[in-house]
């Protein structure tokens, strides 16, 4: 952690004159990522890279580092902010300091069943509460990301009830830690690299994660059962530039890449929708157990965690934020995305 925050030291300093254009006039930007390029968000930051040098008629390049060689995942807002890279690959939820509100709202979203309506609903979201983009000084966000939900993926215990994740150990999304604590399970949060080691070294029983990393995450060879209990998630900012980096970009480069958030959050949504299938399919091919949740199960899971999610968002001081209204509020833009009118 020390030679990280030296390195971001460094690198602020040296960040005073980059992004700076080439004798040719391209404009380069360095982009970071905790993930290899194969991955499903990597194949959508890729198709970014491209349709961002179209859009800007060749002025504007993006060059990646790809598998953490420059970005972490827990201090990744921090780091662009320095200016370790340009533009990141941001997690605040798993930020191991500051983004409250960011992370209690990502509980909010029950009922929200693709990225793009998780996507919907966090825009709504910071247009009203200011706070959002407060927490994410430093940064101008590029990209909003939501997920496919999540399930419970676990080394040796079979899950059908909600009983059953008692005394586990699992690694968890932060929204969903009360809820787990509250049927005496035990959640830990860490960045998803680290799953895997923890994993098979037994260090956690079991994961709350998405199909999908069965096979890009390998949890296949580490993860025995998968319980279908559908687990909701939010969204959250994923894709951010350094506001040193925005602000020496000409006007026009600027406009492109805001115009450009459509087609990144779009091409989120395609990727991890895609790889979601193709992970479940894989892991049925790989011999998993897959479980289904007993009649009533899944229907007393998702009353607990509205509860819980309640009960985290009075935890947000009203001095700061009202996060029992920022719950209800989401809760009534997810009512009318489900009723086909506009999200806001």
């Amino acid at each position: 952690m020390i030679g990280r925050l030296l390195c971001i030291a460094l690198v602020s300093l040296l960040a005073g004159c980059a992004p700076q254009p080439h004798k040719d006039g391209v404009i380069e930007l360095s982009y970071g990522s905790p993930y290899p390029p194969t991955h499903q968000f990597s194949q959508a930051d890729i198709a970014w890279f491209a349709h961002v040098e179209a859009l800007s008629g060749g002025r504007l390049k993006i060059k990646p580092y790809w598998g953490g060689t420059l970005l972490s995942s827990d201090n990744a807002v921090l780091e662009v902010a320095h200016g370790v890279v340009d533009i990141g690959l941001v997690t605040p939820i798993y930020s191991r300091a500051g983004m409250k509100t960011i992370k209690v709202q990502a509980g909010f979203y029950e009922g929200a069943h693709t990225p793009t309506e998780q996507a919907s609903v966090y825009k709504c979201l910071m247009r009203k509460y200011p706070v959002l983009a407060e927490e994410m000084r430093g940064v101008h966000v590029l990209a909003v990301q939501g997920g496919n939900l999540l399930h419970v993926l676990t080394r040796d215990q079979k899950v059908t009830r909600l009983q059953d994740l008692r005394g586990l150990r699992l690694r968890t999304p932060s929204e969903i830690a009360p809820l787990l604590q509250s049927i005496d399970a035990d959640p830990v949060t860490m960045p998803m690299a680290e799953v895997y080691s923890a994993l098979s070294k037994g260090m956690i029983d079991g994961v709350v994660a998405p199909g999908d990393t069965l096979r890009s995450q390998h949890f296949n060879e580490v993860a025995r059962y998968v319980s279908m209990l559908v687990v909701p998630r939010g969204a959250y900012p994923a894709r951010a530039i350094s506001e040193k980096a925005w602000a020496r970009l000409p006007a026009d480069l600027r406009k492109v890449l805001d115009d450009s958030q459509t087609f990144w959050e779009a091409k989120l949504d395609e990727k991890v929708t895609a790889a979601e299938a193709v992970g479940l399919a894989f892991g049925k091919k790989e011999g998993q157990i897959f479980t289904q949740p007993e009649p009533g199960e899944q229907a007393a899971f998702d009353a607990l965690y509205n509860k819980k999610s309640l009960e985290h968002a009075a935890t947000l001081p009203k001095g700061y934020v009202d996060g029992v209204a920022m719950f209800h509020d989401a809760q009534a833009i997810v009512a009318e995305i489900r009723a086909g009118r506009p999200a806001c």
